[in-house]
């Protein structure tokens, strides 16, 4: 039987265990004090930490403000009722968990509550413990990408994260990565892995011996993040589904024009829906 655990903090999930083994990673801040949370109205760092709406400029953090807010109960699940000083739309955000025989389901919705458009990125975080992890292990698992159609893929990498700046820079010339990507200490040296355009629809975590632990799937995913801090024994990755992304180095545009951004007219609604299979 699974179970799980979610705080009313960021709507973010706390536990997940199967058996008594838990699967999440539990926010140790020496390493990162997070554990799953939900990434909205922005995915990814905005250049120079700066949003503009019709001209006007605003400051918004890496991953928007939905992590940090206090959700409500209600009828339709955790409530976030959206009036933000550096978002100017008005919305309700609701996240629903709940579990099958051998998966935790994953349900965010974005409904607008204005008259205007409105516009929006959204995605999750998830960290997950790595098996067995000994930090004199040459690797300790692997990633395993994976299409709508459960085969292999060996995607197109065309972006980086600028280090230091977290934006996203174009490489000089694409590149085609495995689709088993070996977990060690090197990884992330250059930070996350993006893979974007919907190439990956799932991504399975592989222990060391390459036996699978659990796969993500949100066959949305206009992008996936692959992530880990870069510090010395750090025991756990977070495999990242997004609507959205990161902004391009030097982007200046409006919040519209952002890369993968989502619209809703008055009264709309966006499903968002992601799956952790045990």
């Amino acid at each position: 039987m699974i179970e799980f655990e979610v705080s009313q903090h960021g709507a973010e999930l706390q536990s997940l265990r199967r058996a008594g083994r838990e699967y999440l990673w539990q926010g140790d801040p020496a390493y990162w004090g997070r554990r799953a949370p939900i990434l909205f109205p922005s995915v990814g760092r905005p250049f120079e930490d700066t949003v503009r709406f019709g001209g006007k400029a605003f400051t918004m953090k890496q991953h928007g403000f939905a992590r940090d807010a206090e959700f409500v109960p209600s009828e339709r699940g955790l409530r976030m009722t959206g009036e933000h000083p550096n978002y100017p739309y008005q919305f309700d955000l609701y996240a629903n968990y709940g579990v099958d025989s051998d998966a935790l389901h994953c349900r965010w919705s974005v409904v607008s509550r204005q008259e205007a458009p409105m516009f929006f990125q959204i995605g999750a975080h998830p960290a997950f413990l790595l098996p067995d992890y000994k930090a004199d292990d040459p690797v300790h698992g692997y990633f395993l990408l994976m299409d709508a159609a459960g085969k292999e893929v060996r995607p197109m990498v065309t972006t980086q994260v600028v280090h230091g700046v977290g934006s996203r820079a174009f490489l000089p010339e694409p590149r085609r990565i495995e689709s088993r990507i070996p977990i060690t200490a090197d990884t992330f040296l250059n930070d996350a892995i993006l893979i974007e355009n919907g190439q990956v629809a799932s991504v399975a975590l592989l222990d060391k011996s390459g036996s699978r632990v659990l796969t993500v799937h949100c066959p949305q995913a206009q992008a996936y993040g692959l992530w880990a801090p870069v510090k010395p024994g750090c025991p756990f990755v977070c495999i990242e589904p997004w609507c959205g992304i990161a902004d391009r180095d030097g982007f200046k545009g409006d919040f519209s024009e952002k890369d993968f951004v989502h619209r809703l007219g008055a009264g709309e609604e966006y499903l968002f829906e992601y799956v952790i299979e045990l």
